[in-house]
């Protein structure tokens, strides 16, 4: 009877091991590739010792070339934003607008603070009241919403919007693309509707709302509903397109089959129809959410619904020497919400499609 070799055996647990280290890495790679990390797939191949010198190519090119961008930009702008005089001083650069940043979220903390405590005093009032064998008394704090309410009234707003165009847009879509007549209606009036500008929808959208709407007193503020109806006449487009197309390209062979089984329309569209067109529609929905909510910022500083759009217009209006600096933080903060609103999208894409489009 011969007796394994010890080192023969660590050696193939050790390599079992790595086999399924390096399984897991890809498996997360998908998903970092959702989030825009995937810088980590190469830095974790390196550390588990997978070619590292293979992987720093690859490190090089996903993180410090992107990297080294940033700070020439950052540093181009710093360079060049002093030199620019405007009416309220010098255009800020990054440390200004760090420090408005940093300003921005300790207002926030003061202002959370100042609702805590005016809360904290109506309780008391009313638990004298109550005690005196009086009603108690609702009050609602008045003070000006802080930086991070404005976004995320905007978000709600954007996502209120853009669920109504999916709602609408889809349905036309799969219409569009099921029927050559539904399509050939519907075609005259996308081309003539999706260029129109959100600043031309907005007087329509206010003057219908306000007229439908007689007081403020309803479920959602006019102001909200307004910039969320304009963000849904704009966004609808790109995913009603991508429907259309999506279901107009289904393989005629599937169609066929649908015909020889006899399927009904509903048992088409949702085991046939849907799942082909999945990937396009996704791809129209990333493009809507886009658009709606590039539209949203302008609709909100016209309805004044107390958003980001609205606190960029305020600052505008202020004029006050850190208004720009505050200003360049929206900006920032449209950007990197934007960015992050995509990624919700490729993730939720990734989940329910095979589609290996970024």
């Amino acid at each position: 009877m011969t007796t394994a070799d010890p080192n023969f055996s660590e050696t193939a647990a050790r390599e079992a091991r790595r086999a399924r280290l390096f399984t897991r890495i890809n498996a997360a790679d998908k998903w970092f590739q959702v989030l825009g990390l995937s810088w980590m797939t190469p830095i974790l191949k390196a550390a588990a010792g997978d070619n590292p010198r293979a992987q720093m190519k690859d490190i090089w090119r996903l993180l410090a070339v992107p990297l080294l961008a940033i700070g020439a930009f950052l540093l181009l702008w710093g360079v060049l934003a002093p030199k620019v005089q405007t009416s309220l001083g010098a255009v800020p650069g990054p440390a200004q607008v760090w420090t408005e940043t940093v300003n921005l979220h300790k207002d926030a903390q003061a202002k959370a603070q100042s609702k805590a405590d005016f809360d904290a005093k109506v309780a008391q009032l009313n638990e004298r009241r109550i005690a005196q064998g009086k009603e108690p008394v609702t009050r609602a704090y008045t003070g000006a919403p802080t930086y991070y309410q404005q976004i995320w009234t905007s978000i709600q707003t954007v996502f209120f919007g853009f669920l109504i165009a999916t709602v609408v847009a889809v349905p036309l879509g799969i219409m569009a693309g099921l029927s050559p007549s539904a399509n050939a209606a519907l075609n005259p009036l996308i081309q003539i509707f999706k260029p129109v500008s959100p600043l031309a929808w907005l007087p329509i959208v206010t003057m219908i709302v306000s007229a439908l709407a007689a007081s403020n007193d309803g479920l959602l503020p006019k102001s909200f509903v307004i910039s969320a109806v304009t963000v849904t006449l704009c966004s609808l487009w790109p995913t009603l397109i991508n429907t259309a197309l999506g279901v107009a390209s289904i393989d005629k062979d599937l169609v066929n089959v649908s015909k020889v089984l006899k399927m009904n329309t509903y048992t088409k569209i949702t085991k046939l129809v849907l799942p082909s067109a999945l990937p396009l529609i996704f791809t129209g929905l990333r493009l809507s959410l886009g658009v709606g909510w590039m539209v949203l910022i302008a609709a909100e500083m016209l309805a004044q619904n107390p958003g980001l759009g609205k606190f960029v217009w305020d600052e505008f209006q202020n004029g006050s020497s850190s208004s720009l600096a505050k200003i360049m933080v929206a900006v920032l903060t449209i950007g990197i919400i934007g960015f992050l609103l995509d990624r919700v999208m490729y993730a939720l894409q990734s989940l329910f499609t095979f589609t290996n489009n970024r």
